[in-house]
């Protein structure tokens, strides 16, 4: 069979993230920290909506482009948010989950030979779909020296001729970091200087613990070069409605959906009608969750702290991402056995790019009394490893 196989998708490595969540959930008495999950139920009043909807049959396809109210309420989002303003009729594409819109953005844009620009570490999803767009990933290894920021030398490095494409995955998954305005500023003379189409993936922006999150878009001559990417996953807990979208400029939004059309049809019906009722009355919904995420995160830094394990502020996500680096292990070797000897999962940095080496993630999107017997546990591992280096 493997003469039928794809030989583009033949070498493309299965998620990272999985592996270990495969593993834990057969595992007795173990605690998973690895999936990008939020532990909340989606709020009463959206599954409520999306229970009306189908109370009243409307279980039929909608537009390709999604519902219009949708795509109204998303940009009344995207304007009292961000201040960004776009047209619903021609802006918009509702997708099935950010992951869809990525996926379909780079095919629209992309000619064979043509590179993408990718900070790492981020999400796995970047780079197999550039190479399945038919282009060649340039990654751009973001350090902790610089709380994984990506900065103006560091993009000017990386971009030659053929560059096309810059993603800018912020706040970021796997470290948890964010691009203040000042960041953006010093990037965004780059990008126009050489031409670069930029795929902002903000599914994070609620979710930001220093700052209000801001948009590279919004940047005076960003929003025409600039396709934006979220979804309701991660700020509306989500994530098995299946529901993204994008927004951009009018011509590469009519090709994406144009893809979207022949791949997908349209998103789910009953998940665009719980999604109006979301960016409608949710905002309470999200403060009240990324309070509960910040306490998250103020403890595992607290904790992490007390162990003497290096780990940079992050103020974006769920995420926290620890320096493993002084046991002399590789991050998935550290993962596997903070895995089988106390029953801890937690995903190898390596996972999200080789500059996440010596790294973990560490999700803080679940209950305090779990983190707490999650951090017992890796702080006895902690101090196991140390007595084996000393040699006690």
């Amino acid at each position: 069979m493997r003469d039928f196989i794809s030989k583009t998708v033949a070498p493309i490595k299965p998620s990272g993230i999985r592996k270990f969540f495969d593993i834990v959930t057969e595992m007795k008495d173990a605690i998973s920290l690895g999936v990008g999950e939020p532990d909340f139920d989606t709020p009463w009043h959206i599954r409520d909506e999306g229970i009306y909807s189908l109370e009243k049959g409307r279980t039929f396809y909608t537009s390709n482009a999604g519902l219009m109210p949708l795509r109204e309420e998303i940009c009344n989002y995207m304007k009292r948010k961000l201040g960004l303003t776009y047209d619903p009729k021609k802006e918009v594409l509702i997708t099935v989950g950010g992951s869809e819109a990525i996926d379909i953005a780079l095919r629209a844009v992309i000619d064979p030979g043509d590179e993408v620009l990718i900070p790492q570490p981020s999400y796995v999803s970047y780079e197999p779909c550039a190479i399945l767009a038919g282009a060649k990933p340039v990654t751009i290894e973001l350090t902790g020296d610089n709380d994984f920021r990506l900065t103006a030398a560091q993009l000017e490095e990386k971009i030659t001729e053929k560059s096309k494409v810059l993603i800018l995955p912020f706040p970021n998954n796997p470290t948890g970091s964010i691009m203040e305005k000042a960041d953006l500023e010093a990037i965004a003379p780059i990008i126009e200087k050489h031409d670069l189409l930029v795929l902002s993936d903000e599914i994070y922006s609620e979710l930001t613990y220093k700052e209000k999150h801001v948009s590279i878009a919004s940047l005076p001559g960003m929003q025409e070069r600039t396709i934006v990417i979220n979804g309701f996953s991660k700020a509306y807990a989500m994530t098995g409605w299946r529901l993204g979208y994008a927004c951009g400029p009018e011509a590469i939004l009519a090709q994406m959906t144009k893809i979207h059309q022949f791949c997908i049809m349209c998103a789910p019906t009953t998940s665009q009608y719980a999604a109006i009722e979301a960016l409608k009355n949710g905002d309470e919904d999200i403060a009240k969750m990324r309070e509960a995420y910040n306490q998250r995160r103020r403890f595992l830094l607290h904790a992490f702290s007390e162990m003497g394990i290096p780990c940079f502020e992050p103020y974006g996500a769920f995420y926290i991402f620890p320096c493993i680096k002084e046991f002399g292990m590789t991050s998935d070797e550290f993962a596997t056995r903070l895995l089988m000897e106390e029953k801890v999962a937690a995903v190898p940095g390596t996972a999200f790019g080789d500059s996440g080496e010596g790294y973990l993630r560490i999700s803080y999107a679940y209950s305090i009394e779990n983190l707490k017997i999650a951090m017992e546990r890796i702080g006895r591992f902690v101090e196991k490893l140390r007595a084996e280096g000393s040699g006690k």
